[in-house]
Formats: structure tokens, sequence, C-alpha cells
């Protein structure tokens, strides 16, 4: 008995070395195991913006472009590109001598036009209004007399002094006479006709606009200054010879500037009236300048090799320091929430359309669902399921992916 007894005790101290071992094995295993290496980060509190930048061109708001109204040459140059000019400051005068001959022979083409429709308007000119006033004068005394040699010639018949034949010459003769008379008073007042009146009425307005034309081209030939600004422009020298319709000068005030940004066709859905926008200039990467949507595209047209809508930014402030032509790069802020609960986006991922996170738990990662708003490049707002304070994995040093369970070593 003492023996089985014995026997009994050393199976159950072999089997109790056993499991001991066995737990002290897997015990060893899960302590000595490689941790993942894990980037994580708070969730907290922040400002989330969502933008949508692309490019712009800077231009002033009041642009003021000059041209060579004719083919001439350039007589004097009185400023010079850069320098700032006041209101009614004479620039550049160009030679005027053929546009002075073109304004002299203009006033001699609506002189005679209007003489001929003075003359259309009043039954002719004064020598024709003389002229058919002696005929009519001379036909009434032709009448005159024709009517006495009938009557002289209508008694001698009534006493058979006169043949009948002279009494029908003489009745001829006064029929003829009346008909001249006739004639004449109705030329004399009625020489013109309604479409030769019309006719002569657009051959003035015609010769004035001619004139109109031509004194406009004279005064084209003196450039002054239209507004108190800056010449940013200037392609003329003395004795030049410019060419009809060639740029001369380009002058505004380089205080009232805007930028015209060129946005890509699906960012356009996203852009409203007064939002908020960044200007940034390649020349002056330490500036920044703001400005606001002033006016949204009304039609997608062709910039280069793309398709965009024109915008319009006004530019907020008195800045006075970006030229005008040059290519800027605009941020307008869609959208803006200033105290959102968030996370880096590089923790979020999607399965079956729902978003998840790897959530830090003790010293594992642990799946959590999230819902969240509309993110940024950078960050996500978040709407349930994480609080402020939590972390999140963003991804590992190794390579390996995350999974849930595994134990990791955060790296902050």
């Amino acid at each position: 008995m003492a023996e089985a007894r014995t026997e009994q005790g050393r199976k159950r101290l072999w089997v109790g070395a056993a499991i001991f071992l066995i737990a002290v094995f897997f015990a060893a295993r899960y302590l000595l195991r490689d941790r993942l290496p894990v980037h994580v980060a708070r969730v907290e509190h922040a400002l989330i913006q969502n933008t949508v930048s692309n490019t712009g061109r800077v231009e002033p708001v009041d642009k003021y472009q000059f041209y060579s109204p004719t083919s001439t040459t350039v007589k004097a140059i009185y400023k010079q590109e850069g320098d700032t000019v006041r209101a009614g400051q004479l620039i550049l005068t160009l030679d005027d001598v053929a546009a002075r001959a073109q304004v002299a022979s203009a006033e001699s083409a609506v002189k005679a036009a209007q003489a001929s429709y003075d003359a259309a308007t009043h039954n002719g000119t004064q020598a024709e209004r003389q002229a058919s006033a002696a005929e009519m004068e001379q036909d009434r005394l032709t009448l005159e007399q024709a009517q006495r040699g009938l009557d002289a010639l209508t008694k001698l018949a009534a006493t058979g002094a006169a043949a009948p034949g002279e009494v029908a010459a003489a009745r001829a003769r006064l029929d003829a006479a009346r008909a001249s008379l006739h004639a004449t008073e109705q030329t004399a007042q009625h020489r013109y006709s309604a479409s030769d009146i019309a006719r002569a009425q657009a051959a003035l307005k015609d010769a004035q606009a001619a004139l109109a034309a031509a004194q406009h081209t004279e005064a084209q030939t003196s450039i002054y200054a239209p507004i108190t600004g800056t010449i940013y422009t200037m392609d003329a020298a003395p004795q030049e010879y410019e060419e009809t319709g060639k740029l001369l000068v380009e002058m505004a005030d380089l205080h009232k500037e805007r930028v015209r940004g060129y946005f890509d066709e699906p960012d356009l859905g996203k852009l409203a009236l007064g939002q908020e926008v960044t200007i940034k200039w390649d020349a002056k990467p330490d500036r920044e300048w703001h400005g606001h949507i002033v006016r949204l595209p009304v039609t997608v047209v062709t910039y280069t090799t793309r398709n965009v809508g024109e915008v319009l930014v006004a530019i907020d402030g008195n800045e006075d320091d970006l030229l005008p032509a040059t290519n800027v790069t605009v941020t307008v802020t869609t959208a803006s929430e200033p105290n959102a609960l968030s996370m880096p986006r590089d923790a979020l991922h999607e399965q079956n359309g729902k978003y998840f996170v790897y959530k830090i738990a003790g010293d594992e990662l642990k799946r959590v669902d999230v819902t969240i708003g509309a993110p940024n490049l950078t960050q996500v707002p978040i709407l349930s399921g994480l609080e402020e304070g939590d972390y999140v994995a963003t991804g590992t040093t190794n390579g390996q992916p995350l999974q849930e369970g595994l134990p990791i070593k955060e790296i902050r």
C-alpha cells in the first residue's frame, strides 16, 4: 500500500511539473514575442479646414490700355514704365499731321453734306430758288400776254375781223403759258422728293460720323493719364514707327488689384461667394495675401490644356506689391470647423463602406468603428466612436499591416 501511494505521488509530481513547464513556456513565449512598432496619435479637438488650391493671375481692377490709333511715329515720351502719374498728365504724343489732315477733310465733307441737306429741305439752294422765282415771274408775264391776246382776238372775231383759227391759236398759247407757270410753281415748291431728303440726311450723318472718328483719332495721338496710377507697360520709343492698333501703354491703380483664379471643373461645385482665399506668390515665399471670392464662373473655358472656371478674387487690404500679370497660387477655404474632435487621416481605414480605426488598448490594438465628418488632406473629424485623449495607430515602422489583438510598442 505504501509503495502504491508513493508511486501515485510520484506521478502527480511529474504531472504538476509538466503543467508548470508548459505554463512557463507559454508565458515566456508571450512575454518574449516581438511587439509591433506602431506610430500612434492622440485624438483631440482642433481646427479642421477644407481647401481647394489652383493657379491664378493678378490683374488690376481697372486697367487702362492705349493703342496707336493710326500708323505713325512717336513724337515724344514724357513718362516711363514704372512711373506714377497724376490724372491728366501727358504720357506720350504721336505725330498727328495725317490725323489733322483727315479731320480737315472730314470737316469739308460735313459742310458739303450739310449744304445738300439744307437744299433738299428748303426746295433748293438760294441760287436755285432765285432762278425759280425769276422763271415764275416770266411765266406770269407770258400768261398775261396770252390772256390779253385771246381777249382781243375774241372781240375781233365777234365783228368778223378775226378768223376762228386765230382765236383757237391764241387760246392754245394761253393754255401753254398756264401749263408752263404751273410746272414752274410745282418745281419751286417740290424740287426734292421725300426719298431725296432721306438720302441727303443719311449722307450728312455719314459725314458727321466720319468727322467724329477723325477727331477721335486725332485726340488719341496725345495720351493723357485718365487716373492717378502707375505705368506698368511702355512699349514705345521716340521716333519709332507704330502700326495701327499696336499696344503702347498700360496703366492702372496698383492699390486696387484682384486675382483671376482658374479652378478645374470638378472643384467648381465647392466654391461659393464670400469664401476666404489665401494667395501666395513664388517670388515672395515668405508673404501671403488674403481675399475673398466676389464672382463665380458663368461658364467653363479652356485654359492651356485644362477645362476651368474663372473665379474673381478681391484682395483684402491696400497692398500694392503684387505685380500685374504675375502667376500665383490661390487656396480657397471651402469649409471650416474650429473645434472638431479629430485625428490624422492616416489612422482611418475603410471596409465595405464602413470606417474604423485601431485604437490603443493597453499594449494591444483594438478595432473600433467610427463615424466621421468631411475630412481634409491630413485630418478627419470624428463624430462618434472615439473620445478626446484616445490614442490610435497611424501605421507601423516596419511596413507590417495593423491587426487587432497584436501586441505593440508605441512610437510617438
